[in-house]
């Protein structure tokens, strides 16, 4: 499994990974992927959880959704669980631990790694869920984060993307970014990423880890994301959907950080959407060399507890709407 350094959490683990032994036969050919389709026609939508083995809240929303029954009114509404081997290692008392086993699922997915000779376990489950994804107009993959940061809804660079994050409506602050130089996100992958092309997808952090918080943001999104995409009628929803949400901020980010040294290092321990007032402000050493904010109100998007060569360590970016 993967390591960190810090096993033990550094914060409370209010959430319970569901059993989903049930799911795992599926309908779809790929295990733990469940796919239903409406007489009246419309896009595949589909929903993706634990693509980090220790991101519990996607699990518990998913979890729901297929014990309740819920089906799609048009189209076509699948729902998946990804990195499973590493979701069923997930261990309370070392909750980081189980992110991964072998590599990050979340930065498989580019056609030459997907289509190349490298393995792994989660290679392995990549190319297993490849062929449905390559069957999908709109993704929603649900995600949280190491920080108690607020939740952010994650674009990419597309208009499409923005567009869709706008019908969403939830979370209340969106990111426009380009993803991570360590490899391709679900996200990213493909036809998503054209802007020719329709197809669209969002990336969904819904808060810390563990936070109870994290699985009502989960929800909320989810059910907005089916409502913006027309499969559900809100009639079928309406129990679980909360207030009407706030009005949405963008961020666009201009630059990752990649850590190039083993001693990068913050200068404070950043949680994230931190605004720097001013430009020329050092916010972390990397090696030698000090990392500083290019400009003024800089926005520092999801810092990273997990500071390995070549990995993003923070990414910068400035509000550019709300």
């Amino acid at each position: 499994m993967s390591t960190a350094p810090h096993a033990r959490p550094s914060w409370p683990v209010e959430l319970e990974a569901p059993d989903i032994e049930r799911y795992r036969v599926g309908n779809t050919g790929v295990p733990f992927f469940w796919s239903f389709a409406a007489d009246k026609p419309g896009p595949h939508v589909m929903v993706t959880a634990v693509v980090h083995g220790n991101e519990l809240c996607g699990a518990l929303v998913l979890e729901r959704l297929l014990a309740a029954g819920l089906r799609p009114a048009c189209g076509r509404l699948t729902l998946g669980f990804c990195n499973v081997a590493a979701y069923l290692a997930f261990d309370p008392a070392y909750p980081t631990l189980s992110r991964f086993v072998d590599e990050d699922l979340n930065r498989v997915w580019d056609r030459a790694t997907l289509e190349g000779p490298r393995s792994s376990v989660e290679l392995a489950r990549a190319r297993t869920i490849q062929p449905l994804l390559d069957t999908v107009d709109l993704l929603l993959d649900l995600h949280s984060m190491q920080n108690p940061t607020e939740p952010l809804i994650l674009a990419g660079e597309c208009q499409k993307g923005l567009d869709l994050a706008r019908r969403v409506g939830h979370p209340a602050t969106i990111v426009i970014d380009a993803g991570h130089a360590a490899g391709a996100r679900m996200r990213d992958y493909d036809f998503f990423q054209d802007p020719r092309d329709p197809r669209a997808a969002l990336l969904v952090e819904c808060g810390q880890h563990w936070a109870r918080g994290s699985e009502a943001v989960a929800l909320e999104t989810t059910l907005r994301f089916l409502l913006a995409a027309g499969t559900v009628e809100r009639a079928a929803v309406d129990r679980w959907l909360g207030p009407e949400p706030s009005p949405q901020r963008v961020v666009q980010v201009t630059q990752p950080v990649t850590v190039r040294d083993e001693s990068f290092a913050f200068v404070e321990p950043f949680v994230g959407m931190e605004t720097i007032p001013r430009a020329g402000t050092v916010i972390a050493h990397d090696g030698a060399e000090p990392v500083t904010t290019p400009y003024d109100d800089c926005v520092l998007i999801m810092p990273s507890r997990r500071l390995a060569v070549g990995q993003t360590a923070v990414r910068l970016g400035r509000i550019v709407d709300g």
